[in-house]
């Protein structure tokens, strides 16, 4: 059986964005190029043989030293597990589930080693942006931006090499959050995947593709600000809702084969 790639819960060895004569300290290793900045923090949650893989583009703004001293289980998708909650139940992953269970449902996903579900992001490092003198590890156009650099193609075809090419048997969707500006990072992320893992890959509908044996699917992203999750939830005639509704038939189709 071929080794599956897929981390286990908690940190995550990988030094394959770094300097192989250096050693790397969580947290606290990063990697500049021009403006952009990884930190060498790689995690993972919940479980490594699921049914489905939760990915974030990065982990979130953070200051080096302080996952050091967080638990484990209260980083991924900090504040914003709510927002989660609820994107998940929109493509039918979390059906039934009340409003008020939607954010203790998905920390016990999080924390729970061998469920239904792994969490991670596309790219386990920390990914941070100089602006005017300052890293941020968020902002509009971020995933794009990030993912059409040369230095922002390597990374993630590091990690979708590593972490993302030999998958469990069972695992056959992945959800992205986010979808970019004009659905550029759908675009992006579709052709990353056709290099690193090869096969044929194509176009599900506009939100999704496919290699036939994973379907990724993007979907809102969970810190979203303003009217963009509701209107990504149905509320109003939005093109977002449009998106919303695509999402959640690509992982209908999905969970089909499963």
């Amino acid at each position: 059986m071929a080794l599956v790639n897929l981390p286990s819960h908690g940190r995550v060895t990988c030094d394959r964005c770094f300097s192989p004569c250096k050693p790397i300290e969580f947290d606290k290793t990063s990697r500049t190029e021009k403006n952009w900045r990884i930190t060498a923090n790689p995690l993972a949650w919940g479980s490594n043989d699921p049914e489905v893989v939760i990915l974030g583009f990065s982990k979130g703004p953070t200051q080096a030293g302080a996952l050091a001293s967080t638990p484990h289980d209260e980083i991924a998708y900090k504040g914003a597990r709510k927002n989660v909650g609820k994107i998940l139940r929109h493509v039918g992953l979390l059906p039934g589930v009340d409003d008020d269970d939607l954010r203790q449902t998905v920390s016990r996903l999080i924390a729970q080693p061998t469920g239904p579900l792994h969490f991670g992001s596309l790219i386990r490092c920390t990914v941070e942006q100089n602006i005017d003198g300052a890293w941020k590890g968020s902002g509009g156009g971020m995933l794009d931006k990030f993912t059409s650099t040369d230095f922002g193609k390597e990374v993630t075809l590091n990690c979708i090499t590593r972490f993302l090419v030999t998958l469990p048997p069972r695992t056959k969707l992945i959800v992205m959050f986010g979808m970019g500006a004009k659905l550029n990072y759908v675009h992006a992320s579709f052709e990353l995947f056709k290099v690193a893992r090869g096969g044929n890959w194509k176009m599900f509908n506009e939100v999704a593709y496919t290699d036939g044996i994973i379907t990724v699917v993007h979907v809102e992203h969970f810190a979203s600000l303003g009217a963009l999750i509701p209107q990504w939830l149905g509320q109003g005639n939005h093109i977002r809702g449009h998106y919303g509704r695509l999402a959640a038939e690509a992982v209908e189709h999905s969970l089909k084969v499963l």
